[in-house]
């Protein structure tokens, strides 16, 4: 009988099978247990999103190099000096303040951290994530940071419904990734496009994106 190890190996297998060569496939293991992220790893999924820095931190020091770890929920200013202990990349810049605190984080510990910028691209008043307009204004902020390298854009998306329904949220992201490739600001190279999830990947791939977040379609629903 098929252990859900196996199923989640299963599972990484089929989607890497079906994506571009050029994406990644990010395992988004917000309340996964390190069996199950062991078994992306297994399937040769090498990047791993994490919600919260506190539930990433055992898989993390287990796991260690093996994979890269990607902060992928919204960033508390309190947490933000283990976020920079423990992560390889932080998706969710959604302030200037965020980002002073990361960098003075990353100066404390002589680390250059690679973060994306979340773009609001819904303008949704319950999510994180900056305004579309305001995206050009915080990037051009950050680039004089001295600890940060941004390297792309992150957007969400709706998480239910009609996958066709996300697809306005990834155009403007992408105009907005696109725009900024060519201003040759410092310290900024528009590298990473991470947008879509388990319902809208496809989606996502069409409008530009080069990472994909999945959590349910790789592990099946949360216990």
């Amino acid at each position: 009988m098929d252990t859900r190890s196996d199923r989640i190996v299963e599972a990484a297998r089929r989607i890497l099978e079906t994506i571009p060569p050029d994406v990644t496939l990010q395992a988004a293991a917000k309340t996964r247990t390190l069996e199950e992220v062991e078994a992306v790893i297994r399937a040769g999924v090498s990047q791993i999103g994490f919600n919260y820095v506190q539930e990433s931190i055992p898989i993390i020091q287990t796991i260690n190099d093996r994979a890269q770890w990607h902060m992928i929920g919204h960033l508390q200013h309190n947490k933000a000096k283990l976020a920079v202990q423990h992560f390889d990349m932080i998706e969710t810049v959604d302030s200037w303040k965020l980002a002073q605190t990361i960098d003075r984080r990353c100066a404390d510990i002589g680390k250059r951290m690679p973060v994306l910028v979340e773009v609001n691209s819904g303008r949704e008043p319950n999510k994180t994530g900056v305004r579309p307009e305001a995206v050009d204004e915080l990037v051009g902020r950050m680039s004089e940071l001295e600890h940060i390298r941004v390297e792309g854009l992150m957007t969400m998306g709706p998480r239910f419904g009609n996958p066709e329904d996300s697809r306005p949220y990834f155009k403007v992201t992408r105009a907005i990734f696109e725009r900024l490739a060519v201003k040759d600001l410092p310290n900024v190279t528009m590298q990473f496009l991470s947008m879509g999830m388990s319902n809208s990947y496809q989606i996502a791939i069409e409008e530009g994106a080069n990472i994909i977040r999945i959590g349910t379609r790789l592990f099946g629903e949360r216990q």
